[in-house]
């Protein structure tokens, strides 16, 4: 059978595992559901919320295309407001019974994901291997495995991949010809937009550099003026690039901020992380 074949079967629980906690409830991860739709069993997560496998591997899979490494219950609890209980991956592993092709997507997205969002690593141009920068604000990064391997200094350029020349440390570039921030050098070049949803912006640059983590975002120029970060999944203001709880104080989702459209960047922002 073929992975494609494999996604496109219903999972249903085996009713003989004793494992499993099994519930006469409606599936809290699925709206659509109804009390009286008795086709799948669902199953009781550490939370206490029911899910089906299906809808459990939907919602997991959800998260990791939005930029999470980490799973927590959507399951509204009071109103509004949500469950947001963290469940190990081992639990979702095991109800929402993965195969071996989705238990490796899983695995190495979220090994992915987490190296991006708590390690700064490259791939040293020299040797190969994994480096990691623990100074964000230095370009200058040493190779142990080269540094060993040739029994004297290695290093390079973070920025342009070549091996460093010049003094160092260094947060702008080396001195190798055309060692250029390419990230920078697109914030201040990209075209301008306008957001048709929000009153009086017309002319906002179509790239900006988050300013909690400094990754780069676009604009879908649909709905309000906030953006949720895909690195850091902090919300802020594509137009003055205020924190969202910031820009809100001042003026509406669908409105120019008071201060009008901060001008390009001219730094990226480091991510200082907690």
């Amino acid at each position: 059978m073929s992975s494609g074949e494999e996604e496109n079967m219903e999972k249903k629980y085996d009713p003989l595992d004793s494992t499993l906690t099994f519930v006469n409830r409606k599936d809290d991860l699925d709206p659509l559901c109804s009390d009286d739709d008795d086709q799948s069993l669902r199953a009781e997560m550490s939370c206490g919320h029911a899910v089906t496998p299906d809808s459990l591997t939907q919602w997991c899979r959800s998260l990791l295309e939005e930029g999470y490494c980490t799973f927590r219950c959507p399951a509204v609890v009071e109103g509004t407001k949500q469950c947001n209980k963290l469940w190990s991956y081992q639990e979702v592993r095991r109800l929402a019974d993965l195969s071996v092709e989705e238990m490796q997507h899983f695995e190495e997205t979220m090994a992915r994901l987490a190296a991006e969002k708590y390690c700064e690593v490259r791939t040293c141009p020299q040797c190969k291997t994994c480096v990691e920068r623990k100074d964000l604000s230095n370009l200058c990064v040493q190779c142990s495995i080269c540094t060993a391997d040739r029994k004297k200094t290695y290093q390079f350029c973070w920025q342009c991949q070549r091996e460093w020349k010049g003094p160092g440390p260094r947060s702008d570039r080396c001195d190798n010809n055309g060692c250029i921030n390419r990230d920078l050098q697109l914030l201040q070049t990209c075209k301008t937009i306008s957001l048709p949803a929000v009153e009086g912006v017309t002319d906002c640059p179509s790239v900006r550099a988050c300013p909690t983590c400094g990754t780069k975002v676009e604009h879908s120029q649909q709905y309000c003026k906030n953006i949720n970060c895909p690195r850091c999944h902090v919300e802020f203001c594509f137009v003055c690039l205020k924190l969202k709880r910031e820009c809100c104080k001042t003026s509406s989702p669908y409105k120019i901020c008071p201060g009008g459209v901060a001008p390009r960047q001219t730094s990226i922002p480091v991510w200082k992380r907690k």
